[in-house]
Order: C-alpha cells, then structure tokens, then sequence
C-alpha cells in the first residue's frame, strides 16, 4: 500500500513509541477512533504495524531480536533517561548485577561516578564501561560469549552468578505483556537472568515504551518477581493497573 498523509504520520507515530494505544492515536490527530482503526487496519494488512487489543505497535518476531547495533541507536535518548532515574536511586557502596542489554549498559554509563559499588555482570559491554571506574569493583561472569553483543550465557555463567547475593539485580527485557510476563528470545540469556532475579534482595527492570506489549518466545519471569520499573513514559491502562497489584513500584523518568 501507499499510505495517505495521515497514515504516514500514524505510522511514524508507532515507530517512535513502539506502542501505542488507539485512543492516543485518536487524540492525537484529531481523528475518530473509527478512523483510526481503519488506517490500523489497512497498515496492519500491510504488515507495516502489528495490532493487540486496544493499540498497536511495530511488527517485530518473537524468535529473534532486533540486530544489536539497531538497537543500541533505537530509543537511545529514552535509555539514557531511565539509566539516570535508576542511578539516582542506588547508593555509594551498593553491589549490583547488571545484565544483557542495551538500556543497562545505559545504566553502567550512568553508574560511572557511583563510589564503592560492587558489580557482577555478565555483559562485556558493561564490563568495558565500568572498567573505567576506578571507584567500581568489576566481577566478569564466565561462559560463552555471544558475538553478536558480547553477552555472556550458559551454565556455567548461571552457576557463576549462584555464587553471589547482592542488594540489587538490573536486569533488562525484550518484552512485557499485559498478563505481566517477562519475555525475551535466548533461553541461556533467560537462565542467567533467572539466576539474577534469585540472587538479588530487590530486582530493578528498565525497559522503555517500546517494550509494553512486544512479543518474544521464551518466558523470563512474572512482574510480581520485580520490585521496581523504571521507564520513559507512562505505561498503558491496562499495565498500570497490572503493575500495582504485582505490588510494583514504577517511576518514569524526567
């Protein structure tokens, strides 16, 4: 198809955000929901956007992630946004684990000034940030390391981490959906950051508007496991009600 003028800017719209509700869209343009949903439809049709109840958002698989060097420019500003809020919350001379993914690895360059931390990550691109710190003590996990982003999975990398008790894990996500389960696409990328969750007095999960209802195969945890959220925008009706009886306290960074 050859989207009108409206659709296009419809579909910019997602693109930016990731997801966003019909209603929103509606408001947005000025437009009846009617007629959104028809500009949904016919994009949809096209395979230009993905539909789910009451928004829509990009297309994207639930067997494979976007390229890494995509996704370490894809939303960077709202990244960077969340690792602030976050590190404005972790006191000097707390340990953390840091996980796979683009937006910690926001968090680590947030951390960089933090004294006295302890961190435990099992991400390469971590590791490099934070080895500039002279105030951060840096645990590598060991394991096979993934090429395609220098994370690093396996058994022997959950058993590493089984070792540790720390006062925070930061883990990231590849998706939330509105039953509140954690998904992403590595089942060793997963593993490890089960290991994370277990071996963490109080779990932080950053993930940006894009995540809220983006599909991925392999189940990671329940909202209920995590303590905090920290994201760029307020998240969907249906998550913000979802959120507070897993009894999760969310902030949306400035």
């Amino acid at each position: 198809m050859t989207p009108n003028p409206r659709q296009s800017q419809l579909l910019e719209a997602v693109r930016e955000q990731g997801s966003i509700s019909v209603e929103a869209l509606a408001e947005r343009f000025g437009v009846t929901l009617q007629t959104v949903r028809r500009d949904v439809q016919r994009l949809a049709e096209a395979g230009l956007v993905a539909r789910f109840h009451g928004g829509v958002r990009v297309p994207s698989s639930t067997t494979e992630n976007i390229a890494y060097r995509q996704r370490q420019t894809l939303h960077a500003d709202a990244k960077a946004r969340i690792a602030r809020a976050l590190a404005a919350e972790v006191p000097d001379g707390a340990s953390l684990f840091l996980n796979i993914g683009t937006t910690t690895e926001a968090v680590a360059r947030a951390l960089v000034q933090h004294k006295g931390l302890r961190v435990i990550t099992n991400n390469l691109n971590v590791a490099t940030i934070l080895s500039d710190s002279p105030q951060c003590e840096l645990i590598v996990a060991g394991g096979a390391v993934r090429t395609r982003d220098r994370g690093i999975v396996g058994e022997a990398t959950v058993e590493f981490i089984r070792q540790f008790k720390v006062d925070i894990g930061v883990i990231g996500i590849s998706g939330i959906e509105a039953d509140g389960t954690l998904r992403d696409y590595d089942y060793r990328e997963v593993n490890v950051a089960r290991a994370i969750i277990a071996q963490s007095r109080a779990v932080w999960l950053v993930a940006d508007r894009s995540k809220f209802n983006r599909p991925a195969m392999v189940e990671l945890a329940h909202v209920d496991q995590i303590d905090r959220l920290f994201t760029d925008a307020e998240p969907p009706p249906e998550f913000g009600s979802m959120l507070e009886e897993a009894g999760v306290e969310w902030q949306v960074a400035p």
